[in-house]
């Protein structure tokens, strides 16, 4: 195993300062407005990303913003947070085609989480930053194997479960356990560093959970089956993925459809109408 794989902390990207202190500052919600601003502006890459991402056809604002402190204004703290840390996630890495895709399949994940995320009783931030940081590890991995890596993700790449047992039996590490170090490292909230590490295993291996973890998982399982089937964002041969998940009395599959139906076909009509939804 390469040298700087054997110590899951060596060479892990560092968390930039912006969202450390995010972190802060998030615990004054929305009286913290001009600060969050403030300090988001203060990095000129990630404001200029954020400023982008929120123009996108995926917010269909209707009229163009031009700095952090209205992107904040017209869609809240959490989707601006939520952007943030996704565009320093991938900044973090260097891009190449399959990273690229990679981060294009984290950003769907992490939007279609977060915006199911309330009616699950689930905190929307927290299943957004799920979404985006469950294929860290496979950034990681990527970044130090190069091309042996990438015939991995090319043969499992989507079955998570399948990915790890192969990426372990391989070099002795799978990208959920060094994907949660790196949640972890970057002062992500607990059930996050415990979604990226859990959801690779089946629900009947999962040692004991809190419920909101289970609602967590559960909804993380229902984004990937959408993701992975054919069709693409908001077809209905992937609404009928959701068919025949794992059921639980946290979260029954109705349940799960309810919360995630609507986003899925959103994202839907914005493909039909020729609209890129994660750059």
């Amino acid at each position: 195993m390469p040298a700087p794989l054997r110590s899951l902390q060596a060479d892990l990207p560092a968390c930039p300062r912006v969202l450390l202190e995010l972190q802060t500052l998030m615990r004054d919600d929305e009286r913290a407005l001009p600060e969050i601003a403030a300090l988001i502006e203060s990095d000129m890459a990630l404001a200029a990303a954020v400023v982008r991402t929120v123009n996108s056809a995926m917010y269909g604002l209707l009229r163009r913003v031009e700095t952090v402190g209205e992107a904040l204004r017209y869609l809240g703290t959490r989707e601006v947070v939520a952007i943030s840390y996704a565009s320093a996630l991938r900044a973090a890495f260097p891009p190449s085609p399959r990273m690229n895709a990679l981060w294009r399949t984290a950003g769907l994940s992490g939007l279609l989480m977060g915006r199911s995320a309330a009616a699950l009783g689930v905190d929307p931030l927290q299943a957004h930053t799920a979404g985006l940081f469950a294929r860290s590890g496979q950034a990681l991995m990527l970044a130090h194997l190069g091309s042996a890596y990438e015939a991995v993700l090319e043969a499992f790449g989507a079955d998570a479960a399948a990915l790890d047992a192969a990426e372990t039996s391989a070099w002795g590490i799978g990208h959920a356990a060094y994907g949660s170090v790196l949640c972890a490292s970057w002062g992500l909230a607990a059930p996050v560093i415990s979604f990226v590490r859990e959801r690779v295993r089946p629900p009947a291996q999962r040692p004991p959970l809190e419920p909101m973890l289970r609602r967590l998982l559960a909804l993380g399982a229902a984004t990937e089956a959408l993701l992975h089937e054919d069709g693409g964002p908001g077809s209905p041969a992937a609404l009928a993925a959701l068919s025949g998940l794992p059921a639980s009395a946290d979260l029954p599959e109705q349940a799960l459809r309810a919360a995630v139906a609507p986003h899925w076909r959103q994202l839907g009509e914005l493909r039909a109408r020729g609209l890129q939804i994660i750059d």
